[in-house]
């Protein structure tokens, strides 16, 4: 009886199909702190006018963080009509009104899907994931110390906007890391980093050299090639100003850094066929919500099956280390040995 049932339970997922459903990605596509601030000939206009002149900025910011620096000038130009439709609502705090002007902060709620598909329309590729890492970023001057540079990295203003999170350390710990050099690897920061609880660490080695700002940026990670980055910022005003902007766009280079990674290119598309073995039916409806919980997955189809045995096509847009890693960081590995690929739990 215990085998009939879970044979049965098998063939009601044999001919499924399953779309891409959408991750609790809310966050990610929700915009807060737009401020608004309209006068008109009443308070109802006001309030529209305000609540529509917030949506196109609240939209840009999503797009820069969905996507990479160099397809920003790529933002889809929309109507309101347009934006309205890939909106979820908003929401209002520090409301103030009068008979002829609408003051407010506004939070803006976008359709995941919705947005999703408007840029695989448009070409353009864009990130599937938020964040699971925190980045410690070690301050260079050119040699790791506090001071100046590590005060604007702090600078919540330098980090306004930013994707990734990220801290400093302890003036301890910067003590600890003075001999370290922008050839370092994992090894040498992993400890440091694991007292922030940061998964990765990032060398930020600023030089102000020939009127300009230079940020060498290095990003560390257990398991992973060290990824590069190097802005240069103009010197114009202050030192303190140029270190300011200098620190704003070393902070969107690591963001870039980042992205490049998960970010899916919509033109990019692959298929494969995995066999798995299945000890259990709450194991085997554990990996199916994995699948069905990655966007870049889109469609799962059970072509083969028998008892504690699956064989499945997955579809997918990007890569497939992409998919691997989504895979990994839902708990379920894919492995292939020989071009034959496997899905099993413990990512």
């Amino acid at each position: 009886m215990r085998i009939f049932r879970f044979l049965s339970a098998l063939a009601a997922l044999a001919a499924l199909t399953l779309p891409a459903a959408a991750q609790n990605r809310d966050d990610a596509y929700t915009v807060t702190g737009i401020h608004v601030d309209v006068t008109a000939k009443s308070s109802t206009e006001a309030f529209t006018t305000a609540i529509a002149n917030g949506r196109p900025q609240a939209f840009q910011i999503l797009f820069r963080r969905l996507t990479q620096q160099k397809d920003w000038s790529h933002q889809p130009n929309l109507d309101q009509v347009a934006l309205v439709r890939l909106s979820r609502g908003y929401n209002v705090a520090n409301e103030r009104r009068s008979t002829t002007r609408y003051v407010a902060d506004v939070t803006y709620l976008f359709n995941p899907a919705a947005v999703d598909r408007l840029l695989r329309g448009a070409g353009i590729a864009f990130t599937v994931a938020a964040p699971t890492i925190h980045v410690l970023l070690i301050p260079m001057s050119p040699n790791v110390s506090g001071g100046a540079w590590e005060q604007t990295l702090a600078n919540p203003a330098a980090q306004e906007g930013r994707v990734v999170p990220v801290s400093l350390p302890s003036a301890d710990d910067l003590r600890a890391l003075s001999k370290l050099t922008l050839d370092a690897s994992w090894n040498d920061v992993a400890a440091t980093a694991d007292k922030a609880h940061a998964g990765a660490a990032a060398l930020m080695q600023a030089v102000y050299a020939g009127g300009k700002v230079t940020v060498n940026l290095r990003l560390l990670g257990p398991n992973q090639a060290p990824a590069r980055a190097s802005v240069d910022v103009p010197m114009t005003g202050t030192v303190s100003t140029a270190y300011l902007s200098a620190a704003q766009a070393a902070l969107v280079a690591l963001d870039d850094l980042w992205k490049a990674r998960v970010t899916v290119d919509p033109n990019q598309r692959g298929r494969i066929t995995a066999e798995m073995r299945i000890a259990s039916l709450q194991q085997w409806g554990d990996t199916q919500a994995a699948l069905a919980g990655i966007p870049t997955v889109t469609a799962v189809t059970v072509v083969a099956m028998d008892t504690g045995f699956a064989r499945l096509t997955i579809a997918y847009t990007g890569s497939g280390d992409q998919l691997r890693d989504a895979l990994s960081a839902a708990h379920v590995s894919l492995t292939n040995s020989g071009g034959r690929w496997t899905l099993a739990p413990g990512g």
